[in-house]
């Protein structure tokens, strides 16, 4: 299942898609809840490297906070193994999203020459990255509800039919 999942995000990665508008928070979350957790923190990280590998890699310290973030949210899903249901699912959901964006959005501002590095350039810098955030929400709000959603649908009927075969068996 895990290398399933790593080739889907790969894919979905390298298919057209709205800026941050990805799977790989989702996949960080649903690791820790479904996969043992050496997989759950791996996942997402060998997605983002091997689709990385294709679309290039930002400035180092860019990179290294977009991968730093993913594996903390890959932390918060193994979490929510414990802690599992429609409220805290959607939490840890927006959590990850405003962690990818405070801790992404800073490594731009402290290590590109892109913006002063005042507090009116990191305003700026988080101010312009608005609409990424929109999409990153979005995003996570999209795969986090189908792969949970699609994950617990087949737990359900596979239950379902096994306790029809039970109660006919007997």
């Amino acid at each position: 299942m895990a290398i399933f999942f790593i080739i889907a995000g790969v894919v979905l990665r390298l298919i057209p898609h709205l800026p941050n508008f990805a799977p790989i928070a989702a996949l960080g979350l649903f690791g820790g809840v479904y996969l043992n957790k050496k997989y759950a923190l791996a996942v997402p990280l060998l997605a983002m490297l091997f689709s990385d590998i294709f679309i290039g890699f930002a400035e180092f310290w860019v990179t290294f906070s977009i991968y730093l973030s993913f594996l903390l949210i890959g932390l918060i899903g193994l979490w929510l193994k414990n802690h599992k249901n429609f409220s805290n699912i959607l939490g840890a959901t927006f959590l990850g999203s405003v962690i990818f964006f405070l801790m992404t959005n800073f490594a731009v501002w402290a290590a590109t020459p892109w913006y002063p590095k005042t507090i009116e350039g990191i305003t700026q810098c988080y101010f312009l990255a608005i609409p990424f955030f929109k999409n990153t929400i979005l995003g996570d709000l999209f795969y986090v509800g189908s792969m949970f959603g699609f994950y617990e649908f087949v737990l359900f009927v596979t239950k379902r039919k096994t306790g029809i075969i039970k109660a006919a068996k007997i």
